[in-house]
């Protein structure tokens, strides 16, 4: 129980000392690691695991749909992406299929691979960061 206790005061930490950048890695984490366990549950027969993962993944792409700030170009075609996404999910939560999770876990390791890309090239000398306000 300490250990536990101890691991979720470190977890807990770490999303409140992390930057904005950095939070956003670890949803799109959380939504490679959904996937990856509903593929594991369908995989099994376990569909109640494979829906509690699944809807876990919606719950982080609605939130990247209600996050995105849309005065930028990008955003629309995110908005895209994820709504694309999230029907995706849907539909694979009802016909348990794993051939939708592995489509969708393409998307979900390529968004967070190009995410860490751009957080990489933003920390290079010469790019200016922006104020933080």
């Amino acid at each position: 129980m300490a250990i536990y206790n101890g691991y979720s005061q470190y977890k807990e930490n770490s999303i409140y000392t992390s930057t904005p950048e950095e939070l956003v890695l670890m949803l799109y984490n959380g939504l490679v690691k959904f996937i990856m366990q509903a593929l594991s549950a369908v995989g099994e027969k376990n569909y109640e695991k494979a829906n509690e993962a699944i809807k876990r993944a919606e719950d982080i792409v609605a939130h990247f749909q209600c996050t995105l700030d849309m005065k930028y170009g990008i955003s629309k075609d995110l908005m895209k992406m994820y709504d694309f996404m999230y029907s995706r999910l849907i539909d694979a939560n009802l016909k348990k299929d794993k051939k939708i999770l592995q489509e969708l876990l393409t998307y979900a390791k390529d968004l967070r691979d190009t995410w860490m890309k751009a957080m990489k090239l933003a920390k290079r000398p010469g790019n200016k960061q922006p104020a933080v306000k």
